[in-house]
């Protein structure tokens, strides 16, 4: 499924008038883009937290499915994403008020069984008052599903080792990424920039060490093979990966937002062996991070129960076709007569 840059949609929201980018257009060109789709489409209307990007409306201009071929996703506006955030000069408050707002959102996909599997700076938005949303849920899945929960999820530079090496995952692959976007907002760099998934892997290992026998233990053979039979790291400590001088100076208002702080939280994320990588209940009461503990966010009402069932079976291209105009149409119908209108033109 492709997306258009150029064509443009002028559509009403209330009072407000603005023009919207084509978001999913050509169904044919790409079944795996139209299975994001559904998946998306059916999150969005799941989730309702402060820290997940909403769903403002979503319509097609066609009325049959035989001409069906686009979906517009009508989402809050931001006013950037996290790669411009990074580039700044970010003081230990907003560095701590940014995590913990991604681990909230990440805690409301969790506290539903939904893994987000692609979470980059890119897919992370923010406006001018600090407000961050997570956004994109085209990779998200239920865990424990088993179709598509291949290597070929996350964006490479931020892909936890188990996804790298084939092995199962869990909630917690997510956390790996949001310690590689830390480590990002400490450095001002790609952590572990690899080429390929095996360079990612020696770039992880060369800073953070070879991994235990009992890790290996858990790889299917020819991967324990080749795992083996690389070079053995030892790895570097935090401190050496992450000296004071990368960090802003300690709050004079937190006494716990410092470098030494942040530091531990980091360490206890990037862990290559996810049986002992901090979970994101964890990570919300870490000294860095629970000096913004809100009751209200960190344990909002979860997301109202997610249907895997279209996650665990094979479809044609047309048959994704067909799903998505189903639920766009059921939304359209649903949220017009709510509103006691007909669908906006």
């Amino acid at each position: 499924m492709n997306k258009k840059a150029t064509n443009y949609v002028r559509y009403q929201f209330g009072d407000t008038e603005f023009e919207v980018p084509d978001r999913y257009t050509n169904l044919e060109a790409k079944g795996f883009g139209a299975q994001g789709t559904v998946w998306e489409f059916k999150l969005m209307k799941l989730v309702n937290h402060k820290n997940i990007i909403g769903l403002l409306n979503a319509f097609t201009p066609q009325r049959t499915l035989e001409e069906f071929q686009d979906v517009y996703l009508v989402m809050e506006l931001m006013d950037a994403n996290l790669c411009q955030v990074i580039q700044m000069d970010l003081d230990h408050e907003r560095m701590s008020y940014l995590l913990y707002q991604m681990l909230c959102g990440i805690k409301h996909l969790h506290s539903a069984g939904i893994i987000h599997r692609d979470l980059k700076p890119s897919n992370i938005v923010v406006k001018s008052d600090c407000t961050l949303k997570i956004l994109d849920f085209g990779l998200a899945r239920t865990a424990g599903t088993t179709f598509m929960m291949t290597p070929y999820v996350v964006t490479r530079y931020y892909r936890a080792p188990e996804v790298i090496l084939g092995m199962g995952y869990k909630e917690n692959v997510d956390i790996w990424s949001v310690g590689c976007i830390m480590g990002e907002m400490i450095r001002g760099g790609v952590l572990f920039p690899g080429t390929d998934h095996i360079d990612q892997w020696n770039k992880i290992i060369e800073q953070l060490g070879t991994p235990s026998q009992s890790f290996m233990a858990r790889l299917q053979p020819t991967v324990r093979n080749y795992v083996e039979n690389r070079p053995r790291y030892t790895g570097y400590p935090f401190d050496r990966l992450f000296p004071d001088v990368l960090f802003p100076t300690d709050s004079n208002e937190h006494n716990r937002l410092k470098a030494s702080q942040a530091r531990d939280l980091l360490s206890r994320m990037l862990v290559v062996d996810p049986e002992h990588r901090i979970s994101v209940d964890q990570a919300l009461v870490h000294s860095y991070i629970n000096v913004w503990y809100d009751e209200s966010e960190v344990n909002a009402p979860a997301p109202g129960p997610y249907d895997h069932s279209v996650d665990e079976r094979e479809h044609t291209v047309e048959q994704w076709k067909e799903l998505i105009y189903q639920e766009v149409m059921e939304y359209e119908a649903r949220n017009n007569l709510a509103d006691g209108e007909g669908a906006p033109r």
